[in-house]
């Protein structure tokens, strides 16, 4: 059973719409057969996406630093529960557990996980497929942004390639499933994996 690694926000202030959207990811994870990779909290979307997992019957693996276990936030409903030293030991265990990675509407610790596992994956460290979904737009001012670093020569095309980009939970999921069906080297549109050239950073 593979497994799909999801970041998203753990803030508790946030609309409805997203928890949902992380519901229906959870749910869609485990309906399409994947063990969902989470954060390890039970707080906001982290905590929806994997409520909504385990609704559809799916396996749930939580990996959390200790630091927030004692704040009280561990998902200790998890089909397996990985308590980390520190956050960067989470962020090597979720990348090594990990068969693919699916990253939701978040802010500053959403994107640290996703620079971290995009920039591994430009330097050869891991080939797993990575997938942003953008739903309404959200991601759109930050892609923009970054293809202006392709222009200035700060990142290679071969990079943003690695990153493939979904409007839809069910459209995200299908890359993922299309991606690690063509296997290392491989994309649902023949795009070039982590086997590309390093980004320059």
């Amino acid at each position: 059973m593979a497994a799909v690694c999801v970041f998203c926000a753990s803030s508790t202030t946030l609309e409805q719409r997203w928890l949902d959207l992380a519901a229906d990811t959870g749910r869609v994870l485990a309906e399409r057969g994947y063990t969902l990779v989470s954060g390890g909290g039970r707080v906001g979307m982290m905590g929806a996406v994997t409520e909504g997992a385990r609704s559809a019957g799916g396996n749930t693996l939580g990996i959390i630093p200790q630091c927030l276990v004692d704040l009280e936030v561990a998902d200790q409903a998890s089909g397996e529960l990985v308590v980390t030293t520190d956050m960067a030991a989470r962020k090597n265990t979720m990348i090594d557990r990990s068969d693919a990675f699916l990253t939701l509407p978040g802010g500053l610790g959403t994107l640290d996980e996703l620079f971290e596992v995009w920039t591994t994956a430009t330097l050869d460290v891991h080939h797993k497929p990575m997938v942003l979904l953008d739903p309404d737009g959200f991601y759109d001012d930050l892609l923009r942004w970054l293809g202006t670093l392709v222009d200035q020569k700060f990142v290679r095309p071969a990079a943003m390639e690695m990153l493939l980009v979904a409007r839809t939970v069910p459209e995200a999921v299908d890359l993922i499933e299309k991606t690690l069906a063509a296997g290392p080297g491989g994309g649902p549109s023949g795009a070039a994996s982590g086997t590309a050239s390093p980004a320059e950073h």
